[in-house]
């Protein structure tokens, strides 16, 4: 009776294992992760989860602000001389999206997943750039703002 009795108290612990695993499985499928955005120079990359929104709300203009002044920012290499190359995911594509040098707008929307422009741009003042370094944005949105993805571009020459 006695092996019969912990034979049980084991199944249930098990059980309880399992339905505890299960639960945290569901938690964590609430947590969707936002498209992706990529940054390519050369035979280098870097890409990054949406740093403000890419959820589909609306940014408010303030909170654009504070985005555009995160510190958290992944950073890339350029070469004056190389393309740097800008990929999204497809549903930011479709939602239209903008490439922004120091928070103003360097492109028009597009709905392509995928652009180029000369690395020289980034650093060229003519297009607002200072010093050695240039914030880049890609703003999800033609009208409204609903997602940010912030790069560093850095001089490398």
């Amino acid at each position: 009776m006695n092996t019969l009795q912990s034979a049980v108290r084991r199944r249930r612990a098990v059980a309880a294992a399992g339905v505890v695993s299960a639960g945290l499985l569901v938690l964590s499928a609430c947590d969707k992760p936002t498209a992706m955005a990529t940054v390519t120079v050369g035979s280098s990359s870097v890409n990054s989860e949406a740093t403000c929104g890419g959820e589909g709300e609306t940014l408010k203009s303030a909170d654009l602000t504070q985005c555009l002044k995160d510190k958290g920012i992944k950073s890339i290499s350029v070469d004056p001389d190389e393309t740097v190359r800008f990929g999204v995911d497809p549903e930011i594509a479709d939602k239209g999206w903008t490439i922004l040098m120091n928070g103003q707008p360097l492109t028009d929307s597009s709905t392509k997943t995928y652009r180029t422009i000369p690395g020289s741009v980034f650093f060229n003042a003519q297009y607002g750039a200072q010093g050695n370094s240039t914030l880049v944005s890609i703003k999800e949105g033609e009208k409204d703002t609903s997602g940010l993805w912030n790069f560093k571009l850095e001089k490398d020459a």
